[in-house]
């Protein structure tokens, strides 16, 4: 079953150099990572908060790429991603190198060992599944030996993870002239903005992968590649934007809805992501503020519906949320999974803020100063 990461438990690693000192620019790759930066973040895709998104543009050095990569992995831990685009090289042993903005033709020194990168997602990260997707170029001796089989990309992969990676290709076909990006991440692009035509509700790297091999076959450009650890193709990087509804649904409940492929509450980890699904809800619907509001029959104010999705803090009371999700028209069964997915989070949050220094500080007398004024307190942070 296809799955949305939760924004707030995930985190992407965006690498890309495009000015070298002794190798070829690519200047399509600075607008790569602009493109995947504002992508991610944006409701086409996983809808990442900024500060979860991390981009080294023309790292000089092998460390700033490794500690990224280190410090998103000890932070996330629903999905990682990884993006690397730039020239790639292969070494006497046949091991991917990455070119950093000093890297030198012929001193694989100069460069990142992917393997560095590749080591702190086996043995360093915290995240459950990982995508990595690599759009490097080889040239020369490297593309013979591509082709001829030498499994770079088997290397590369990643226990519990889905590679995506550009094949093969010489400098022209990676960036054609006068193309904003680079041919496979132009591809990515456009196929996580406009859709995949007749493909599923989620766009999941499986069935982006084999639209990317049609898309990039039919244009005449070498065809990527991708490898599969653990169900790693079933990770979804944004909805099918060609399969969701055009204008509000004539009737919601009933067979329809339950067929409409709604968020999964079960994989909500964080408050972020709860919001994040709860918003998904209704554009899965189809429906605007205003419809939302009069399907709740008066119970719920089209204020009342941007004010619940735009809030940062969990409502204390379910009826508010439970009017919305009903109006929307998920089904009864899934409802309660939306309810059982907001008490886990209340009881994490509670648990917190029990733990926290502030609410420890004192020991006794502070415990004794909370349990004098309990009512004031939760009248405080009451539901709106």
């Amino acid at each position: 079953m296809s799955v949305l990461p939760d924004p707030g438990a995930s985190r992407a690693v965006l690498v890309g150099t495009s000015r070298y000192e002794h190798l070829e620019p690519l200047p399509a790759v600075a607008n790569n990572l602009q493109g995947l930066a504002g992508l991610l973040c944006s409701p086409l895709s996983l809808q990442l908060p900024a500060r979860h998104v991390t981009v080294v543009e023309d790292p000089a050095e092998a460390h700033t790429v490794v500690g990224a990569v280190r410090q998103a992995a000890a932070e996330a831990t629903d999905t990682l991603v990884v993006y690397v685009a730039g020239h790639g090289l292969v070494d006497a042993q046949d091991q991917l190198v990455l070119a950093l903005a000093h890297t030198e033709f012929g001193r694989i020194e100069t460069g990142l060992p992917y393997d560095w990168v590749r080591q702190v997602l086996l043995m360093d990260s915290r995240a459950d599944r990982h995508v990595v997707i690599l759009d490097c170029c080889y040239s020369g001796l490297a593309l013979g030996r591509m082709s001829a089989g030498t499994g770079l990309t088997d290397q590369a992969a990643v226990e519990g993870s889905f590679l995506l990676a550009a094949a093969a290709e010489t400098r022209t076909a990676l960036a054609p002239v006068g193309e904003t990006y680079t041919a496979f991440t132009g591809a990515l692009l456009e196929a996580l903005r406009q859709g995949v035509p007749g493909g599923p509700a989620l766009v999941d790297l499986g069935a982006l992968y084999r639209h990317l091999r049609q898309t990039m076959e039919a244009r005449g450009h070498p065809v990527p590649q991708a490898r599969d650890r653990n169900s790693g193709a079933q990770v979804a990087l944004g909805r099918n934007q060609a399969d969701l509804p055009a204008a509000p649904v004539a009737a919601v409940g009933g067979t329809h809805a339950g067929e409409r492929c709604w968020p999964d509450p079960r994989a909500i980890r964080t408050v972020t992501g709860f919001f994040t699904a709860l918003a998904d809800v209704r554009v899965v619907s189809g429906l605007t503020h205003r419809a939302v509001s009069e399907r709740s029959a008066g119970r719920m104010a089209a204020g009342t519906v941007s004010r619940l999705l735009n809030r940062s803090t969990l409502p204390t009371t379910w009826g508010t949320t439970a009017v919305y999700l009903s109006a929307c028209g998920v089904p009864d069964e899934q409802i309660t999974q939306w309810q059982i997915a907001w008490q886990q989070l209340r009881g994490q949050n509670l648990l917190a803020k029990t733990a926290s220094p502030e609410a420890t500080r004192d020991g006794g007398s502070e415990k004794a100063k909370g349990w004098q004024h309990p009512l004031s307190v939760f009248r405080r942070r009451g539901d709106h």
